[in-house]
């Protein structure tokens, strides 16, 4: 099979960055479809890009298909002929639809019977007008967020398109799409000139061609040049650029040919607290902050230029401009909002709308307020300690309302900005630090309030989230969640379990629920569907925790509602799975759990009706058992209560050897069946052994499956 080299790059105006991803996965999969639907091989293939440009390089791809056999089956003998012998309609019809002649058909038999059938050999197509077909297709099904149409010319895309380079062995492949350009001419970088064409002879010099002319067209390659000029922008060392690996992935999309710039602002507007210059650096003109040897934020900034490499100096005078009047609105900001203390603002708390039915953030505040009192007291905390995690609710709002939020230019600083503010205005810095942590985490590996106040403010304002939203009717779907629920009830398990508070999680709830009705009416179904939607970010927790999930299920049917609790319970369940002695134990109780689980109406035990050794001593050993495991439980010492299972396992086991359960009389084996029942119901007490999933278990249902 002969093979050749592929090259597709789609010229376009500059790709919108988080595009530049979605559009080479897009070309990437439907390459990798089209070369499975049309059984092609195809050695290696590469897609990546810049704002620019998206190319696909593929080597080694088949010239044409593989000439293909096929049977193709028609319809019953009986059908396809008649009395006589000769075709009827329907077997005339097969033949017609099949190309062929009746000379060339036989008889398939299968179990269903005799069909009329037809072999013919379909000839593999060739590659080149399979790519012609291709390419339109893959061009329109890229899913971008966003998209332009050109409905006339057919052609869908997120900018618009100005090229198509287009090599099949080297030689250009002519494509006629929209009205676009083809061939094997590109383009280098825009500060070179648009009218600046560059031709390809050859795939091997698509990239080195590029280079010349300042277009790193490798995302990978960028990426590495970028890192490699950050490190080195400041050679003597008293410098350093604040590494962030996320903003090395927006700029590398950014640009086509990095280059490294220093600039520099004035140093009266490092008097900003840090995070709101980094925000202003970073977030908006996404530039890198710069700290110096001691680790103090610095006045420099470094910026990724796209332009003329020899006119960095211009380039940079213009971006110190814009960094100068974005610092100068947030040092206006801050001024103007530090005229007051921190509590001012919570007076326009009422002018903004949390939810319709759930009112205002003043609202808000208020229930958070009673949620975090009736937490402090739960959790025994001392006076002091509730009285600075009260006052952080009461201002853990109000940054909302100032303006350096205000305006909409650091809203992802909330919390912070409060934090700020709240040291400027003299309040304690447990109960700032407070107003920062309570907004955490933001998410999936984000760190946990460290301060107290931080943690139960977290707390309560996450579950009047969660309770409003879903009390209401709100309830997430798999792909709307716009309030984050799922992110707000992660939140509180992983808090509750980092601390090891013992607090009912679902009485909480419940009180959160209470608050919420007292301004709206609930859903119908609201309890439900909030003890629901907590008990699977509780299970969510447990197996990211790394307990099985048979564990997990077996201990669920016991009180769910304290955390910590569940959690050392699963835990020690998990330490032990796998053991030898626990695994007989296992095996022990589900044959307890199998013999009963039929009975519908249980006889009152009766002692006195026991007549073997075994089944007395296993009736004197459950008295026992049920005294230590009682004791284990009230000190929730789990390890000890497995022991105690353990040790009674052998137990079981000898009733087992010894006495036949159900045997022909009645009285002995519904007495027996009841004594079982007991067995199980102490079980229960500590988990569902009968729920545990044994290794043989798991072998047999891999067979069947």
């Amino acid at each position: 099979m002969e093979r050749s080299r592929f090259l597709l790059e789609l010229g376009c105006e500059e790709l919108p960055e988080r595009q530049i991803e979605i559009a080479c996965n897009g070309v990437s999969s439907s390459f990798a479809t089209f070369l499975k639907s049309n059984k092609l091989y195809c050695g290696s293939y590469k897609v990546s890009g810049t704002p620019r440009r998206i190319y696909l390089d593929a080597l080694e791809l088949d010239t044409h298909q593989e000439d293909e056999e096929i049977l193709k089956t028609g319809p019953l003998v009986s059908v396809a002929y008649d009395e006589e012998g000769n075709l009827t309609p329907a077997g005339k019809g097969f033949l017609n639809r099949s190309q062929a002649k009746e000379a060339t058909i036989f008889i398939q038999e299968t179990e269903k019977g005799k069909f009329l059938a037809v072999k013919y050999i379909k000839k593999g197509l060739v590659t080149v007008e399979l790519l012609k077909s291709w390419i339109p297709e893959m061009i329109v099904q890229i899913p971008f967020e966003k998209k332009m149409a050109w409905s006339q010319l057919g052609l869908i895309f997120s900018r618009p398109l100005r090229w198509f380079l287009i090599l099949w062995n080297h030689k250009p492949l002519e494509l006629d799409f929209g009205g676009i350009p083809c061939g094997n001419i590109t383009y280098g970088n825009r500060f070179l000139g648009l009218d600046k064409s560059i031709t390809i002879n050859k795939a091997e010099d698509y990239l080195p061609k590029l280079l010349e002319q300042k277009v790193i067209a490798d995302i990978e390659e960028r990426r590495k040049e970028i890192i490699t000029q950050l490190a080195a922008i400041f050679p003597e060392g008293n410098f350093k650029v604040i590494e962030d690996r996320e903003l090395v992935e927006t700029v590398v999309n950014l640009v086509e040919y990095p280059t490294a710039v220093v600039g520099e602002f004035e140093e009266k507007y490092l008097s900003l607290p840090d995070k709101i210059i980094i925000s202003t650096i970073n977030q908006a003109q996404k530039y890198f902050a710069v700290q110096d040897n001691q680790g103090k934020l610095s006045n420099k900034f470094v910026f990724i230029s796209n332009g003329n490499p020899s006119a960095s100096m211009i380039i940079r005078k213009g971006n110190e401009k814009v960094v100068k009047a974005r610092l100068a609105d947030a040092l206006w900001y801050w001024n103007e909002d530090t005229k007051y203390p921190l509590e001012y603002w919570t007076r326009h708390l009422d002018k903004v709308i949390f939810q319709a039915k759930l009112g205002t953030m003043a609202d808000k505040t208020k229930r958070i307020m009673q949620l975090v009192s009736a937490l402090a007291d739960e959790l025994k905390i001392t006076e002091e300690q509730k009285k600075k995690a009260i006052r952080c609710t009461e201002l853990c709002k109000a940054d909302l309302v100032t303006n350096m939020l205000g305006e909409k230019e650091f809203t992802k600083l909330q919390g912070y900005i409060g934090k700020q503010y709240a040291i400027a205005s003299g309040e304690d810095r447990e109960v700032a630090e407070g107003i920062f942590e309570h907004y955490l985490p933001r998410g999936s590996g984000d760190e946990l309030p460290s301060t107290l106040c931080g943690a139960i403010v977290a707390i309560g304002d996450k579950m009047d989230t969660v309770a409003g939203i879903i009390g209401i009717g709100m309830m997430p779907t798999g792909s709307g969640d716009p309030f984050a629920l799922r992110r707000a009830a992660n939140g509180i398990v992983q808090i509750i379990s980092s601390r090891k508070w013992d607090l009912d999680l679902f009485a909480f709830a419940d009180r959160a629920l209470e608050l919420i009705g007292k301004q709206t009416e609930l859903d119908k179904k609201a309890k439900k569907n909030l003890h629901s939607f907590l008990e699977q970010r509780i299970i969510g927790l447990l197996k990211t925790n790394g307990i099985a999930y048979d564990v997990i299920e077996s201990v669920m049917h016991i009180d769910k509602s304290h955390l910590h609790d569940l959690e050392n319970r699963a835990q020690a369940l998990n330490a032990l799975k796998g053991k030898e002695d626990f695994i007989h134990l296992v095996i022990g109780f589900k044959r307890v759990a199998n013999i009963i689980a039929e009975t519908q109406d249980f006889v009152l035990f009766n002692k006195d009706k026991l007549v073997e050794p075994e089944e007395i001593n296993l009736y004197e050993a459950l008295q026992t058992l049920h005294q230590d495991i009682d004791s284990a439980l009230q000190n929730k010492d789990y390890p000890l209560a497995l022991q105690y299972l353990i040790k009674f396992g052998k137990v079981i086991d000898a009733f087992f050897d010894a006495v036949l359960v159900n045997c022909e009389d009645d009285e002995l084996r519904n007495n027996r069946h009841s004594l079982l029942k007991e067995v199980k119901k102490e079980f229960l007490r500590v988990a569902d052994l009968s729920l545990i999933v044994l290794e043989t278990e798991q072998k047999e249902a891999g067979k069947c499956s």
